[in-house]
């Protein structure tokens, strides 16, 4: 091999209703990637059982993932979409990604300190503290190159390359003798690899978007208020509504974003509507700056009306039809078992496992 080849990767958890924020932040950008790539996208049900384990309603869950992939615009034939769970590959190298990964590098992830309380950490499933493992494996399974991600997601994804370097490092001579390996320079050091140093993909104006009520908190599926957050089934009217109860402040929009510090709901309105509109919240203030929030909410109901409303008709009309979703996620899932049965045989050669 002369290069990895480039291919994006990246995955949503089925676990409550979907949202504003993950549309902007994660299912908008798997749209606009797969025009000039090769995409892989998954609904990562194994992750979805490390903080909760027993669900009332998985199958469902996964459907509705798949089916906001597909009335958002990803192309299931042209690309892959398919559940985590259909492929055993991913737990298969999670388990050699286990055994490379330190236990230090787990226990300083971000996410797990805050979803383990810190002295709560013994009390906490195993699954929790090795996520980031079965993260990496997630990707590079498929040898991805790339993974849209939003700010927190960020620090798993060093730690993907972290576990990717390690085991190409440990490996480099095997790697070799098998002739799978690539020749690749991360930072000045020369080193014959199988596994890419995956890149981080983060654009775009709301790369976090905040709760409607909260504007320093992050707009969550778990949030007790469901005016906190804008659900990709709700209808025109609920959007209209949970925008216009949105928090805000007393003060016009300023007319520049500096004018935005110190304003956590203006700020986070003003973002939603330039993710929306493909705008710059530059543009965005150009617009609207010197205006009461009465006239902005107004027009920010209309803009997000109009994009979401066909997205949440779209879904529910999937969801009507369950056997059509669950034909999409077979196929996918046989063409990413597929792909990734090419890595683990080459992976078993690679470690020295008898296939």
């Amino acid at each position: 091999m002369s290069d990895f080849k480039p291919l994006v990767f990246s995955g949503v958890q089925p676990t409550g209703n979907l949202h504003l924020g993950n549309y902007l932040g994660a299912i908008r950008k798997f749209v606009a990637l797969q025009e000039n790539n090769d995409c892989i996208y998954c609904v990562v049900d194994l992750h979805a059982i490390t903080a909760q384990l027993v669900h009332d309603d998985m199958p469902n869950q996964i459907r509705s993932i798949a089916a906001a992939f597909i009335a958002s615009g990803i192309d299931p034939k042209k690309h892959i979409v398919f559940n985590q769970s259909a492929v055993p590959q991913h737990a298969e190298l999670a388990w050699i990604f286990n055994c490379v990964a330190r236990i230090g590098w787990m226990e300083r992830m971000t996410q797990f300190k805050d979803k383990s309380g810190g002295k709560n950490a013994e009390q906490m499933s195993l699954g929790l503290l090795a996520y980031p493992s079965l993260m990496a494996a997630d990707i590079l399974v498929y040898r991805g190159t790339h993974v849209p991600v939003g700010d927190d997601q960020k620090q798993h994804l060093e730690l993907a390359r972290d576990i990717a370097m390690k085991f190409n490092i440990d490996f480099m001579e095997h790697i070799r003798k098998t002739g799978y390996g690539v020749d690749i320079k991360v930072g000045e050091e020369p080193v014959h690899a199988y596994f890419p140093m995956v890149e981080p993909l983060i654009d775009g104006p709301a790369p976090r978007v905040m709760s409607l009520r909260d504007g320093t908190k992050k707009m969550s599926k778990s949030d007790a208020s469901d005016l906190s957050r804008i659900n990709l089934m709700d209808d025109a009217d609920a959007i209209s509504k949970k925008i216009r109860k949105a928090k805000t402040d007393p003060d016009a929009l300023p007319g520049e974003v500096d004018g935005l510090r110190g304003r956590a709901e203006a700020d986070n309105l003003v973002g939603i509507y330039a993710a929306l509109a493909d705008k710059t919240k530059s543009q965005v203030l150009e617009e609207f700056g010197g205006q009461q929030f009465s006239v902005f909410k107004p027009a920010l109901v209309d803009l997000a009306v109009n994009v979401l409303a066909p997205i949440s008709g779209e879904m529910r009309r999937l969801m009507d039809d369950t056997s059509h979703i669950d034909g999409i996620l077979r196929d996918g899932g046989e063409r990413a078992r597929a792909r990734a049965d090419v890595t683990m045989k080459q992976v078993r050669e690679i470690v020295g496992f008898l296939q």
